[in-house]
């Protein structure tokens, strides 16, 4: 259960499937906690962009954002870019555990994490980096 790949499509199958007293995961509830980390992480997006566009950041498979290539900053950009990265981690982290409770389920906080980690990449620009299943870096 390891592989993300197998725990979305694994999460997937769960959220088709109709059963009695089976609740499926709402991913696009909305609380206010929801709402208020998604609106930071959508402000802070617009920073983000032009390191995307460099290549200096990335997708990772787990839903979170990565330095990828230091070396596409100017080193004084270097660590305010660290910060940016360690907010938008620390919401996305916030988000996904969020979306669990607010279903009632905390224990389905992984399986939203892949979902949204495979989220963030398909909806990833042409030219954006985002990190395979193996962990080697892929431009889109």
């Amino acid at each position: 259960m390891r592989n993300p790949v197998y725990r979305f499509i694994l999460l997937m199958l769960l959220l088709s499937v109709s059963n009695p007293g089976y609740t499926q995961a709402n991913i696009e509830i909305d609380t206010p906690a929801i709402s208020s980390l998604r609106q930071s992480m959508q402000q802070r997006h617009s920073q983000l962009e032009a390191y995307y566009e460099r290549g200096a950041v990335g997708l990772t498979r787990d839903g979170l954002v990565a330095m990828r290539d230091a070396n596409a900053l100017p080193l004084a950009a270097r660590q305010p870019v660290n910060a940016l990265i360690a907010a938008e981690n620390q919401d996305r982290n916030a988000l996904y555990r969020e979306i669990a409770r607010a279903n009632s389920h905390p224990e389905w906080e992984a399986d939203i994490r892949a979902t949204f980690g495979q989220r963030w990449i398909d909806l990833a620009r042409p030219g954006w980096w985002y990190q395979a299943t193996n962990g080697s870096w892929v431009r889109k």
